[in-house]
């Protein structure tokens, strides 16, 4: 086949310094422009390989569009910020679709998360093929004046389509992953029909989800004509990407939500989580923010439709689900009810508000599971000693006040013997970790087991979290997953916690006589961006080591931080020594 170079340069619209400011926040962000574009080419079939993780395989996204010709690259690909739609109208010329690209920079993407974009494209008998490198576009002196290679020669008459291959993954960043990208393009591609997607081998179907699919249509008085589309999923688990996303003019506007039913009583926010779909509302297009990601709230408009999504939204929850929590409250509420009448009328009331929380909360746990659950909230109301106390002196004659004072004092000391004694062992365990601490033989997973359950050491910040089963799990499969196959010594040492609001902490723990490094963060993060794979919720992270070489202390990562160990034992001594100081209990103990 015979091959010729010649050269194109880029042309650029004015537009260009407003736009080029756009970010994408992830990877799979970036991959989707470059399928939209798939999409505005009236291509049939995408498919899109991702490598595998820590590896250097390039990311390839091919479809079977229009392709272009050596004309329409330079006069439309190669001008930036050009509005397509200005061009040709608001739709695709052979299916009639509707564009999606409206900035004309999508097709820069790629670079995002690579350092080499090489695009091949074929159409009316001719490849043209040519790559684009970050370096080129930093040395230039300006995009306009880069000269880009170009490399022509023949192909079959019938072959048409769009190769780009993403080269040299950009290391800061996550390794793009096929569950997330699935859910990326599944809310706007998922029914489509004469579309496509392959992504690793397997095609994007919203048939996947087990559960039954509804579509309302409707017509509203402000908004137009709206539809929405749902299907509550009948896993057990709730769905990675769950919610619904609001399409406008074809495209997703904003992250996926629940127009307003996470505030309800009525529906858990676990089973919202089952909940996945679209509303399509066109009509609301002036009311979409500049970047695409809100719409103006308090629009009559829209909300028109938040009012028409909740209605529907909850008679299917209560006809899939209502029947099942009914029983379930009833099954709990017969469960406590003797425990429940035994309490003063007021602490009742709050009591059964506590347990309906709890109810919400796990309603698909396994019932032992919610009445135990249950049991520790009855608990905690019927042995408030202090709420007791203050309400006993609030209610008090004032002939009884004497009284009470003398069992508020006994009350006192007692409690502050309970946290001298405390006090006093927290002090050992300190003396005892220091002494461990200074061993240089002494492995992450030594340190590991010694500060899993005593996460006071690390500062009231971290206290309220705790080891869970579930989630000690998943940091196996995580490390099996990445570490399979290698030396076991090189394997590191991850906690992950929970606290009681839902929030993550991930403590990566390194040996005492290891200094914190830069590559230390960059594995720190990598491996909560692996582990949001398991969860939707945020994860703070925290590195802790022997001292401090280069790990970063600015332009981090949100939630990222390090200690030392001899900073924490140190902290948690003087906080403790300070705190007995001031206890009246200690000073007695100290003279007998």
């Amino acid at each position: 086949m015979e091959v010729a170079m010649q050269h194109a340069k880029f042309q650029v619209d004015p537009r260009l310094a407003t736009l080029l400011g756009q970010d994408y926040s992830t990877t799979e962000k970036a991959l989707k422009e470059l399928i939209d574009n798939a999409w505005d080419a009236d291509a049939e079939l995408v498919q899109v390989t991702l490598p595998e993780p820590l590896t250097d395989a390039p990311i390839v996204v091919q479809d079977n569009g229009n392709g272009m010709t050596r004309q329409e690259l330079e006069f439309h690909y190669l001008k930036i910020a050009s509005d397509r739609r200005a061009r040709t109208g608001e739709r695709t010329a052979k299916k009639r679709r509707v564009i999606k690209g409206k900035k004309g920079i999508g097709k820069f993407a790629g670079l995002m998360c690579a350092s080499t974009m090489a695009v091949t494209t074929k159409v009316r008998g001719e490849q043209i093929s040519f790559s684009l490198d970050v370096e080129d576009l930093k040395t230039a002196s300006g995009i306009e004046h880069l000269e880009l290679p170009l490399s022509i020669g023949p192909c079959a008459s019938d072959d048409h389509g769009t190769s780009v291959t993403l080269m040299h993954l950009r290391q800061g960043l996550r390794y793009p992953s096929a569950d997330r990208l699935r859910q990326e393009l599944i809310m706007e591609y998922g029914r489509q029909r004469d579309f496509t997607i392959v992504i690793n081998g397997k095609e994007l179907d919203i048939d996947d989800l087990e559960g039954d699919f509804t579509e309302i249509p409707t017509t509203l008085p402000n908004a137009g004509k709206v539809v929405l589309r749902f299907t509550i999923s009948n896993k057990k688990s709730g769905l990675r990407r769950p919610g619904l996303s609001l399409i406008v003019d074809g495209k997703a506007v904003g992250k996926p939500g629940y127009f307003g039913l996470e505030q309800s009583d009525e529906v858990p926010a676990r089973l919202l989580k089952k909940l996945y779909g679209d509303v399509e509302a066109d009509g609301i297009m002036e009311y979409v923010t500049a970047g695409w990601d809100s719409v103006i709230e308090n629009s009559e408009s829209y909300t028109e439709i938040i009012a028409f999504v909740q209605q529907h939204l909850l008679e299917a929850f209560r006809t899939t689900h209502g029947m099942e929590m009914r029983l379930a409250h009833a099954r709990l509420k017969k469960a406590v009810e003797g425990r429940l009448q035994k309490l003063p009328e007021h602490k009742r009331e709050f009591a059964d508000r506590a347990i309906k929380k709890v109810l919400k909360k796990y309603y698909d746990e396994p019932a032992h599971k919610v009445q135990a659950l249950a049991y520790v909230v009855l608990e905690a109301v019927e042995r408030s000693e202090y709420r007791l106390i203050m309400e006993h002196l609030a209610e008090a004659q004032r002939g009884d006040v004497s009284n009470l004072a003398e069992a508020l004092e006994r009350f006192g000391l007692a409690d502050m013997a309970v946290l001298v004694d405390q006090a006093k062992a927290r002090l050992q365990y300190l003396d005892d970790l220091e002494q461990l601490i200074r061993d240089k033989s002494c492995l992450e997973i030594t340190v590991h087991k010694a500060i899993e359950f005593n996460l006071w050491i690390l500062g009231a910040a971290f206290t309220i979290f705790s080891s869970n089963i579930t989630l000690k799990r998943q940091v196996e499969q995580l490390l099996k997953k990445q570490y399979e196959g290698r030396e076991p010594s090189n394997r590191p040492d991850l906690l992950l916690n929970e606290s009681l609001t839902g929030d993550l902490l991930l403590i990566e723990f390194k040996r005492p006589s290891h200094g914190l490094t830069y590559n230390d963060y960059q594995q720190a993060t990598r491996y909560r961006h692996h582990l949001g794979e398991y969860t939707a919720k945020s994860i703070n992270v925290l590195v802790i080591g022997g001292k401090v070489d280069d790990f970063p202390t600015k332009d981090k990562e949100p939630n990222v931080n390090h200690l030392l160990f001899t900073d924490i034992i140190s902290t948690a001594r003087r906080q403790i020594e300070w705190q007995l100081q001031r206890t009246p209990e200690f000073q007695r103990s100290l003279s007998l």
